[in-house]
């Protein structure tokens, strides 16, 4: 891999770590059982486990697993192929519904539905072990840079391989990285960091009814707490610098202090419900059209820059997404970044109102 190359797998995947380490977890409310219906020890196994699983709506069909990492089960949904080696009854089973949710909620971020011929493919270990097992055997030169991720999950290839890091965070982090798994798959051209990241932050937190995930952005109180501390210390960043970082740049706060990348993500986190729901929804027309014109692949940038936008074996580099950002902002937002500054640190101020922090 050359170096240019090596520096931006890095960094996307030290991105997921990152992410992975500031997740709040899902705030899901577990599902409720009746004595009559607990599984049985029996159960956690593959073979048990399979009619258990099909009675599940939103489970097409499961099957064994044959893999030299553990018993195993595969899970086939509407939109989702599951690999998986975690086989606890009470959270495998809401996993294809998550699945389902989440894909619905990437399609509502869109003015009209994307649709996927192939499945999305999901890996789920039970252990840490058996992720890094199958990283070593699938991921060639790059396994000792997905190593480096401490806790959660990496999307690799349109492949996402996440491990059971305990179920509220694992469900937060398969929805934060399943976004990015979706653009990849689905969008002509990727997305600059600012987006990418900051559209994966609405799917961190939701909550569990009649059988389906509903995402509550609004009650991400991690991003939110990250958010508040940066305005009471006055390290709100202004729309100028926040558009043109991308977490790669904030990578020595990993080992050590973490609240430039924490202050990163709730920014962006804010910055896209700014652009969502900020005066009655004033620029979520605007919006859509980006994000549309990134999947159809119609944005108004020069070939240069669009040849790396869609050329997914061409590595990102830290100029392209500086320039992109700039110009695409500009275009569909204006270019008024004193005024979009006051209103955007107002919205800041506003949905951080209800948080309280707690003093260190």
């Amino acid at each position: 891999m050359d170096k240019q190359k090596s520096r931006w797998a890095i960094y996307r995947l030290l991105c997921a770590a990152l992410a992975a380490a500031l997740l709040a977890g899902c705030a899901a409310a577990p599902r409720q059982h009746t004595a009559a219906s607990e599984p049985t020890v029996e159960l956690a196994t593959a073979a048990g486990l399979i009619d258990y699983l099909r009675s599940e709506p939103a489970v097409r069909d499961a099957a064994i697993w044959d893999n030299p990492y553990g018993e195993g089960l595969t899970i086939d949904t509407a939109h989702y192929r599951i690999y998986t080696t975690h086989l606890e009854p009470l959270m495998l089973r809401q996993v294809p519904a998550f699945l389902e949710s989440a894909f619905r909620a990437y399609q509502r971020q869109l003015p009209a539905p994307l649709s996927s011929p192939e499945p999305f493919v999901v890996y789920l270990f039970g252990t840490r072990d058996q992720w890094e097992h199958y990283t070593r055997d699938t991921a060639g030169t790059d396994a000792d840079v997905y190593l480096q991720i401490q806790a959660g999950a990496y999307v690799a290839d349109g492949v996402c391989v996440a491990y059971n890091i305990g179920r509220r965070q694992t469900f937060a982090i398969l929805g934060h990285e399943g976004w990015h798994q979706f653009n990849q798959r689905l969008f002509v051209y990727r997305l600059p960091s600012w987006l990418d990241e900051g559209i994966a932050t609405l799917f961190e937190t939701c909550r569990y009814e009649q059988g389906r995930f509903v995402f509550e952005p609004a009650s991400n109180l991690m991003r939110l707490g990250s958010l508040k501390q940066a305005l009471m210390h006055n390290r709100l960043m202004p729309l100028e610098e926040l558009l043109l970082l991308n977490p790669g740049q904030l990578l020595t706060d990993i080992n050590g202090n973490s609240d430039r990348a924490s202050i990163f993500y709730a920014q962006v986190y804010a910055l896209v419900r700014f652009l969502r729901e900020a005066g009655y929804g004033t620029r979520l027309r605007a919006y859509e059209a980006l994000l549309h014109d990134a999947a159809a692949g119609n944005w108004p940038l020069d070939e240069r820059l669009l040849r790396i936008a869609a050329d997914r074996s061409v590595p990102l580099t830290v100029s392209w997404n500086r320039q992109a950002s700039r110009a695409l902002f500009s275009h569909y937002f204006g270019d008024n970044m004193a005024s979009l500054n006051a209103e955007y640190r107002v919205f800041c101020s506003k949905i951080t109102y209800p948080v309280r922090i707690r003093p260190r």
